[in-house]
């Protein structure tokens, strides 16, 4: 009071100690700001009466005296600290002046900064303050807090995003210390029971402290609240790694193994589950696996309680009180199935380890099944694979004795073995096959392998030995079928098919079929319910078949010394060898009769071809092939096939060369077609079409002037077998051109008055006029126009031939009268012009 603020030592005196008062407020170097400072410094600018304008310099010139000190000095460690103190005076200052700020302190200007810069200083130093704020939120946070700090955080001017990171942050280091805790519980070597409970309370602490953020997340008056107000997480924190999942695994396990008491799953604790998964951040796999492993376990408990105490056994309905097991534990059926399988397999294992399963412990495996509500596929499927190991031992030992050792004892041994371990007739069967034709295959890649066709016979013979002597006792064995009975003869594949007539006339495949003196000499014929039809393809079984097929046709071939090849054994009884190989292989009775009428056109059809090289079949070779197909034993009507593909062939070959020479035209084409010969396939659409176009090309310079659109269009189309649409437009096209031909060729005629010419060259234009409608002509010489008239007039045509003529050659009606009018009395000066040059 009582003095003037416009004297101007007066306003230096109040700036002076405005200086003094800020920079003493404001922390110096690089140490951090109270959050008073701003309250304080507004409080005494208002108190002093100073106004912005000078108060705005004041801290300018704060400013300039920092940048200088930041200039002038020399130490690292200086400069850091000055620009600290740079900064916290920015931030300061901005939150002093407010809005007016922008306009009031020109940072940018004289110190040569960015917006950048100056927004990096207001964000850092409300960090350090909204920092300090949040060290006072801890578990026991209240709503008053949490207004108290959003207050601040606007005061502070810290943006949304970053005060909800800074919090969620927060939150997230006061979870850590409850994780951290509970993990060192855990991890401890003297671990109790009491301890364990110690680090359960942990995780509790932690789930109550995500439940009252979760509630105040959603708090009517929760826009009040500081952003990032929610649920917990562990996302991006320390536990936020691979190494660290493990123990957060561990810990959930903990949680869930303390969610069955007494054996039965607490319901409340289903959604403390799904909450402390949420902030562990496991996945639904992850957890997923936990919680059934440990329900795995305690179902496991429950039910071997239930088993030995007896009382799954008295329960009335066994189904129903698994089901209710699995409800109380929220555990998957499909899961508890699998378990009862698998304790059933333990047992079947365990009995089975002696080589065979008795009486007693087919009645304990009964029970189990029976308690545990097995299903009889199951059943089967364990007994197929841990009995069948052992089967598939003695299977391959019995194998592995071979021809020779194939004895009583290692007979007994197999019946021992699938009597006793239970086996089905058709598991023991399947382990078997596997077994056996492994061995086969084995022996078809020597065959195959071999070097020779005489070669990979022998290595055939050798599977076809093995099959008869131990494959077939083998299966035998099995099946518990005496051997002193008599076999019951293997039906013959030819009965398999409807064409027995087929197998009489092919004589090598009668050869297949042993009569009772071979049949007797070679002993029980081989199995055929292990075959090699599923592992090698059709046309690998037909090879091999085919070459024994060879073999018993040409016997063993030996070569002699200068290369020499003669045939040193040749026996009937192979045939029956190879139908037994057809058995082995999985042919079937079509597949082999296929093969042997192959083989028997391939040497017929090349004998034939040699007959009939011209492609002529005449008496003599008609009988010549006769006895060629007797000789192969090939049947008539494949012979007369193979006889027509040649003759076809040949006189394919023929009438496309004729045509293509020009020998044969369209009345010959028709005669072909009505001897049912099929000339599609004989000659080329090509061909075809350019024999039509040739065709065209003769009606049009016939001479005779007749153009049939039917049978042009139609039948000459329909009888080569081309487009009809195309056929019209070569016809079209080729009027067009020999028209105005036509003209020029009747002049040149008349000129060498070559009369008859002249008439047929005119008869030419009135058939292609017929084909395609023309407009009048043009010619130079009306006077040579008028001639062709006149002396088509002179052949007497038809009238309407006459008039069309008249209208292409451009006579008017005038001239054609006094023209018709000549001829008629007689003076034609065409006659007499012709009679003077007759001598």
């Amino acid at each position: 009071y009582g003095v003037s603020k416009e004297n101007e030592a007066f306003r230096a005196e109040l700036c002076d100690l405005y200086n003094r008062f800020v920079n003493s407020v404001i922390p110096p170097g690089a140490e951090n700001l109270k959050g008073d400072e701003v309250e304080m410094i507004i409080q005494f600018k208002a108190a002093l009466g100073i106004d912005d304008l000078d108060a705005a310099s004041v801290h300018m010139e704060i400013g300039r005296r920092i940048f200088r000190l930041r200039m002038e000095t020399g130490d690292r460690e200086a400069d850091v600290e000055q620009r600290s103190a740079f900064q916290k005076l920015v931030y300061v200052s901005t939150l002093v002046f407010g809005e007016a700020s922008s306009f009031l302190l020109p940072w940018k200007r004289i110190f040569n900064v960015t917006d950048s810069q100056v927004d990096i200083a207001i964000r850092d130093n409300a960090q350090r303050l909204y920092g300090l704020k949040l060290n006072s939120i801890g578990r026991g946070i209240e709503e008053k807090q949490l207004i108290d700090l959003r207050e601040a955080q606007l005061l502070y001017k810290l943006s949304d995003e970053i005060a909800a990171e800074m919090f969620r942050e927060h939150i997230r280091k006061i979870v850590e210390e409850n994780i951290s805790k509970a993990l060192d519980i855990l991890k401890s070597r003297t671990k109790a029971t009491r301890e364990t409970m110690q680090a359960i309370e942990q995780l509790e602490t932690v789930l109550q402290f995500n439940d009252l953020l979760t509630q105040l997340s959603k708090h009517p008056e929760a826009g009040r609240f500081p952003p990032g107000v929610g649920p917990v997480s562990l996302l991006g924190g320390e536990y936020d790694n691979d190494r660290k999942m493990d123990d957060l695994k561990l810990l959930y396990r903990a949680y869930v193994t303390e969610c069955f008491p007494n054996g039965r799953l607490d319901e409340t604790k289903l959604v403390a589950l799904n909450h402390l998964k949420n902030i562990f951040g496991l996945g639904k796999r992850e957890t997923e696996s936990i919680m059934l492993d440990i329900t795995s376990k305690v179902y496991r408990r429950r039910l071997s309680q239930a088993f030995s105490g007896g009382d799954l056994e008295a329960a009335p309905s066994k189904a129903a009180f698994l089901q209710n097991l699995c409800e109380e534990l929220h555990f998957d059926p499909e899961k508890a199935s699998e378990i009862h399988e698998e304790i059933y397999r333990q047992k079947l294992q365990q009995y089975v380890a002696k080589g065979e399963l008795s009486e007693e412990d087919v009645a304990a495996l009964l029970r189990i099944r029976v308690l545990f509500c097995i299903s009889q596929q199951t059943v089967d499927a364990a007994h197929a694979d841990i009995c069948g190991r052992l089967f598939e031992k003695v299977v391959k030992d019995a194998i592995a004795s071979g021809v020779e050792g194939y004895d009583a004892a290692v007979r007994a041994s197999v019946r021992k073995a699938s009597e006793g371990l239970r086996l089905t007739k058709e598991a023991a069967m399947a382990i078997a096959s596997k077994a056996v034709r492994k061995v086969f295959l084995n022996y078809i890649q020597r065959s195959k392998s071999a070097g020779s066709r005489t070669e990979t016979a022998k290595e055939l013979k050798k599977m076809i030995a093995f099959n008869t002597l131990v494959v077939t006792q083998l299966i035998s064995d099995i099946k518990g079928e005496s051997t002193t009975e008599p076999a019951e003869p293997v039906q013959d594949v030819p009965k398999q098919i409807e064409e027995e007539e087929e197998w009489e006339s092919l004589q090598t495949l009668r050869k297949t079929r042993p009569n009772k003196e071979l049949e007797a000499k070679l002993g029980k014929p081989g199995q055929t319910e292990i075959t090699l039809k599923d592992d090698l393809p059709e046309r690998d079984r037909a090879d091999l078949y085919r070459t024994y097929l060879l073999f018993c046709l040409q016997g063993e071939v030996t070569v002699v010394p200068f290369g020499a090849q003669i045939t040193t054994k040749k026996d009937s009884s192979e045939y029956l060898l190879l139908n037994q190989l057809g058995g082995i292989l999985g042919l079937s009775g079509k597949e082999i009769v296929d093969i042997h009428r192959n083989l028997a056109e391939q040497a017929f059809m090349k004998q034939a071809e040699v007959i009939l090289a011209d492609g002529q079949l005449t008496k003599a070779r008609i009988d010549q092939l006769n006895d060629v197909q007797k000789q192969v034993g090939l049947p008539p009507e494949y012979a007369q096939k193979v006889i027509k593909n040649i003759t076809t062939t040949k006189m394919a070959a023929a009438i496309e060369t004729a045509v293509s020479q020009g020998r044969i035209g369209i009345q010959q084409v028709r005669e072909l077609k009505e001897a049912n010969i099929d000339l599609d396939s004989m000659i080329s659409e090509r061909l075809r079409e350019n024999l039509f176009k040739k065709t065209v090309e003769e009606i049009f310079s016939s001479g005779t002037g007749v153009f049939d659109e039917e049978e042009v269009y139609v039948k000459i189309p329909a009888d080569l077998n081309i487009n009809a649409q195309k056929a019209r437009a070569v016809v079209q096209e080729l009027a067009k051109s020999r028209l105005s031909n036509s003209l020029v060729q009747a002049v040149a005629l008349l000129r060498q008055k070559k009369w008859d010419g002249v008439i047929s060259s005119l008869n030419d234009m009135l058939a292609c006029d017929t084909a395609v409608t023309a407009e009048p002509l043009s010619w130079s010489s009306p006077e040579e126009l008028a001639d062709l008239f006149l002396l088509y007039l002179k052949s007497i045509p038809k009238p309407e031939k006459l008039a069309r003529l008249q209208y292409l050659l451009g006579v008017s009606d005038s001239t054609a009268a006094a023209l018709r009018d000549s001829a008629e009395r007689g003076a034609l000066p065409l006659e007499n012009e012709e009679e003077e040059f007759v001598f």
